[in-house]
């Protein structure tokens, strides 16, 4: 049998002494953790990873001896540590040696453990596997894609594997924590052993986060309980907030600070990174606003802008003016129904004035309003960029309007021309099993149906094309406002700090090992060197992408079109799924 031995490359050059790890029996596996040096006595050894295992949870025991000889004199010393597997008594006993120079190694593993009698114990095949303790102890390993069904088991297995290495140099903290600095009666030989790595202001911020993180905390517990009075979910103000992308991006941000600031200790490594990745998410997002915010005020854009916002949305209202008047004539040589045409686009020339008039109304203040809204940066660059998305709906509201009227008009005409046709072949829709059943209609319906569905369709081109005009510029508008929430979607959800942990640190991330052979000689054993694989940079986004906002309906490209066709409406409105004849 060929017995794995996972060795510390950090232990390579340690003294002599005994190997203390734990014995995987599942997959044939030794993983040595530490190797406790001379002088010793056994019962301390033995107290000392029982002290281990009630802080971890994690079964350790001196596996075998570790003999580096680096002088002549130093050779009597195997056979003095062969005699130590009488009190450690372990199946199998591992000795492991080094000569001098580092270039012979000898891997022994010996069970004495059979039938009486002067045959000497067995020995078994020893496969040494060199590992780095302390990448593989910061490292989390991510389990690997799916398999075809031929690899499935064996990929299984080396999964296990690996998992139960890391797993073990991940829980065995406690015994990494003293060096050779300390005066306990055990000296070890670890990856901490000159000295454990540490950082007095760290050791202050962490004291101090405690009550700063529950204040805070208590904080945005009241914030919390005063947006969720009934005050605010009162008819009117339930409906704005629910339509403001602001609202929903406050809401969010105040689910971040509430997450980086909460009390309670991350169990996991996923809750740990997700709490890393909003806390940078969130310092970034403010960074931007900040930057904003100063240059904004610092060269008076906002005055810049105030005054260029009434020559704009009076430049916009003429080209509206214009393009009405044109459908009101023969667009392109179409022929329209001429009284229907003029009373759409009087109806139109109406709703346009009224929003010029509204504009001209606001327009002292609105530096002012630019100016508030600017200061809002400090939240936050999403929180600027949602207000402005929720400016330029305002501002766009009369094209908003001409689109609501245009589709109104094209789906009463469209469901009505629906019914008819369907009147012809003899069907009617069933309203309660939501079906199309056969109907029998007598003469005067049919003679009715027909005058109707003669007339629609001959309405139906004037209110086709207004309605596609308008939602030509509706889906301009909304195409502007979905880059916004784009930036601010890949602000809020981008995991930025595992981004830059698998850039500077990538053993961080493992998305496996690979091992490269390093020795292997007729009659000494196969040493391989385990090196740890990154993730790589497409599945890190997809592990630990952050939840966005989410403030609008998404919809497929073939839902898009069903809808527009129809003339259903979309964003930020949300359709019934029920169809009505």
């Amino acid at each position: 049998m060929v017995l794995k031995a996972f060795f510390p490359t950090c232990c390579m050059s340690a003294d002599s002494g005994l190997l203390v790890g734990r014995w995987v029996p599942e997959q044939s596996s030794a993983v040595v953790l530490a190797v406790v040096h001379f002088p010793f006595i056994p019962v301390q050894v033995k107290e000392l990873l029982a002290q281990v295992h009630q802080a971890s949870r994690v079964g350790l025991t001196v596996l075998g001896t570790w003999c580096h000889r680096r002088q002549d004199a130093e050779e009597g010393l195997g056979h003095f540590l062969e005699g130590l597997g009488a009190i450690f008594s372990h199946e199998p006993w591992l000795q492991l040696s080094r000569e001098r120079g580092g270039k012979l190694w000898s891997c022994k593993a010996t069970c004495r453990q059979g039938p009486p009698g002067p045959a000497a114990p067995d020995e078994d095949q020893v496969m040494l596997v060199f590992y780095d303790q302390r990448k593989v102890l910061l490292s989390q390993l991510h389990p690997a894609a799916a398999l075809p069904d031929h690899q499935a088991g064996d990929g299984m297995a080396g999964a296990e594997g690996l998992a139960v290495v890391f797993d073990t140099v991940a829980r065995s903290e406690a015994l990494f924590r003293s060096d050779r600095f300390d005066d306990g009666p055990v000296r070890l030989s670890h990856w901490q052993s000159e000295g454990v790595e540490a950082s007095i202001l760290a050791e202050l911020a962490k004291r101090a986060s405690g009550p700063v993180c529950a204040l805070l905390a208590c904080l945005l517990s009241l914030v919390s309980a005063t947006s969720a009075c009934r005050l605010f979910q009162l008819w009117p103000l339930s409906f704005i907030c629910s339509k403001l992308s602001v609202c929903e991006q406050l809401r969010h941000r105040l689910e971040q600070l509430t997450l980086i600031f909460s009390t309670q200790k991350a169990e996991t490594p996923a809750q740990l990174m997700r709490k890393a990745n909003v806390l940078v998410s969130v310092l970034l997002d403010v960074t931007l606003g900040l930057a904003l915010l100063s240059w904004l005020h610092g060269k008076d854009c906002i005055g810049q802008l105030a005054e260029a916002l009434v020559p704009v949305a009076d430049h916009v209202a003429e080209e509206l003016q214009h393009l009405l008047q044109w459908l009101m004539g023969a667009p392109a040589g179409l022929k329209m129904n001429r009284a229907l045409d003029q009373v759409l686009g009087r109806f139109f020339l109406y709703h346009l004035h009224l929003w010029i008039s509204y504009i001209h109304l606001m327009s002292p203040f609105i530096e002012r309003i630019l100016w508030h809204v600017g200061l809002s940066a400090c939240l936050g660059l999403t929180v600027a960029l949602s207000i402005l998305s929720d400016i330029i709906a305002l501002l766009t509201f009369h094209i908003y309007c001409f689109y609501v009227y245009g589709a109104r008009l094209y789906c009463l005409k469209i469901c009505g021309l629906s019914s008819l046709w369907r009147l012809f072949r003899g069907k009617k829709w069933n309203v309660l099993r939501q079906r199309v059943d056969s109907c029998s209609y007598d003469l005067d319906q049919l003679f009715i149906g027909t005058l109707l569905f003669t007339i629609l369709v001959f309405l139906l081109p004037t209110t086709a094309l207004y309605y596609l005009v308008f939602t030509l510029l509706r889906l301009l508008v909304v195409t502007v406002q979905g880059l916004i929430h784009l930036l601010m979607d890949l602000i809020n959800s981008l995991p930025l700090y595992s981004l830059g942990l698998r850039l500077c640190r990538p053993y961080r991330l493992a998305a496996g090992v690979k091992f490269r052979v390093l020795e292997h000689e007729a009659g000494g054993p196969l040493r391989l060197l385990m090196q740890i694989n990154p993730l790589p940079y497409g599945r890190v986004v997809h592990t630990y992408r952050l939840p966005s906002c989410g403030c609008h309906p998404r919809h497929s490209w073939g839902s898009l079109c069903r809808k527009l066709f129809f003339g259903e409406l979309i964003y930020p409105w949300r359709q019934r799924g029920d169809k009505q004849d």
